[in-house]
């Protein structure tokens, strides 16, 4: 078994290459923005938002409480009429990048320190880099790739943009698993 404590190198140094990567990828390339449009009419929808008292939280319009008042006639009939849809409210005030990049990178890290917890106990010291790549690139892509596909299925995301996000996170695992296998403790 390998310590944790010998794994810290690839640990950061993974989180740091994602973070870049997915900074790259998103400010250089920008293939997502494809994916993000325009409300018509948008200064009437967020004057309306604003006089409904929308608060920070996420919404599901229409909204029913159940499977009964699913199958109302009043609730089939809004379904029928549209839109349907989840509705995202972040706190009033310019983007917070920083906080936003600042957890993202967070997040790299936690997601790097359980890879590596899982690898110190599946993976023998001195292993060759194909198997570390392996159980590590297996790993990093069910967290940062697969996870996504539940927004195809119950948030009613366009598939064409999962399908990039679950891209992302096989980039994602690659560029650990490249990072766990280089500097697997020899």
């Amino acid at each position: 078994m390998v310590s944790l404590m010998a794994l810290w190198a690839p640990i950061v140094l993974s989180a740091v290459i994602v973070f870049i990567a997915s900074s790259l990828m998103h400010t250089v390339l920008k293939y997502h923005h494809a994916e993000i449009r325009k409300l018509q009419d948008e200064d009437k929808v967020m004057a309306t938002l604003r006089e409904a008292g929308a608060q920070r939280g996420v919404y599901v319009f229409p909204y029913c409480k159940g499977g009964k008042e699913m199958k109302s006639p009043e609730m089939i009939e809004k379904y029928k009429q549209g839109p349907i849809g989840f509705l995202t409210i972040y706190p009033s005030g310019p983007p917070a990048m920083g906080k936003f990049m600042g957890l993202w990178f967070g997040y790299c890290l936690i997601l790097s320190f359980f890879v590596a917890y899982l690898a110190a106990h599946t993976i023998a010291p001195g292993a060759n880099y194909r198997a570390v790549f392996r159980v590590v690139g297996t790993a990093a892509f069910l967290a940062y790739g697969l996870g996504q596909l539940s927004n195809g299925i119950w948030k009613g995301q366009p598939w064409s943009g999962v399908i990039k996000e679950v891209v992302d996170g096989l980039i994602y695992g690659l560029l650990t698993a490249g990072t766990f296998g280089w500097l697997w403790p020899r």
